[in-house]
């Protein structure tokens, strides 16, 4: 890598790191309705006006279905249940929850598509679903006050990720990856709108959650799509996925010094085996078999 594609590689991962400490400041006053409705508008509103300069709206238009489809199981469906986990669960915790998204993506690819896996990639799976284990071990508590909803919420979300993963490689393979971007940011928003106006807060949010707001549609979601696709131009999407590994660093990272949140031991053992079955899945390492990392990394 050169000196632009590092600092562009670790911004866009202290971005997306950064997405989760956003969650966590704006979902209590915004609800995850709301915040998630305003989080996909706002973003289609900034990156519609590229995609009209560089493609116009005809790609759109003809892929409208399969954009819908990708924009509720990659932005609607995902992004609220994360929304909804960040009322309990610390962003750092989250952000290592969402680290298993191709886990996710290779159970689904199995069961879905019958795609076969290397002994390498098997051995990822069950490190990955290990390091599940130890990440959440006592935090799976349904009594009242308990935060097992949440966890289960985020892991759900990971499984959406993965099956739109699949779905957007079949469905859009032929349309332009900002014009994926900016459709399903669209679409969730559409599709949230009766939601985001119903559940819209009776009392006002604070200035620090309209700007975690704003931060959160703006920065975390228009700006860094726009600098993967960069990445990927420059990189390959092989290497511009490897972000996925810094991403819960920034997360730990960015909740610790705003939030005051602590790092626990299960965290730090169970996200490192979690990496560990993540990069074993994707196919990193000699003579591993390397699975499609055209997507965007979940967030």
């Amino acid at each position: 890598m050169i000196r632009r594609d590092i600092i562009d590689f670790v911004l866009l991962a202290a971005i997306w790191g950064a997405s989760f400490l956003f969650m966590r400041i704006g979902a209590p006053e915004f609800g995850p309705f709301a915040l998630i409705g305003l989080r996909s508008g706002v973003a289609a509103l900034c990156l519609y006006p590229l995609v009209f300069l560089r493609e116009g709206l005809g790609s759109s238009r003809a892929a409208a279905r399969p954009l819908a489809i990708v924009g509720l199981m990659n932005a609607a469906i995902p992004f609220t249940l994360l929304g909804y986990a960040a009322l309990s669960l610390t962003a750092g915790f989250s952000g290592l929850i969402n680290a298993g998204t191709p886990l996710w993506a290779a159970v689904v690819g199995l069961v879905w598509l019958n795609a076969s896996l290397s002994k390498r990639q098997w051995i990822g799976l069950a490190l990955g679903v290990l390091g599940m284990v130890v990440l959440t071990w006592g935090k799976v508590d349904f009594k009242p006050g308990g935060s097992g909803l949440a966890v289960v919420a985020g892991i759900l979300a990971t499984i959406a990720y993965g099956f739109s993963t699949h779905y957007a490689k079949k469905k859009l393979a032929g349309v332009a990856p900002m014009t994926v971007a900016a459709g399903s940011q669209l679409a969730s928003a559409l599709a949230l709108s009766p939601l985001t106006v119903m559940f819209w807060p009776d009392k006002p949010p604070s200035v620090a959650a309209w700007l975690a707001a704003i931060a959160l549609a703006v920065l975390a979601t228009a700006f860094a799509l726009i600098l993967y696709f960069r990445l990927i131009a420059r990189l390959g999407g092989q290497k511009a996925s490897t972000v996925t590994f810094l991403i819960p660093v920034f997360a730990i990272a960015w909740g610790a010094l705003f939030l005051g949140e602590t790092v626990t031991w299960p965290m730090v053992v169970g996200g490192v085996i979690v990496l560990v079955g993540t990069g074993l899945t994707l196919g990193f390492g000699p003579k591993a078999r390397k699975l499609a990392a055209t997507s965007v990394p979940k967030l």
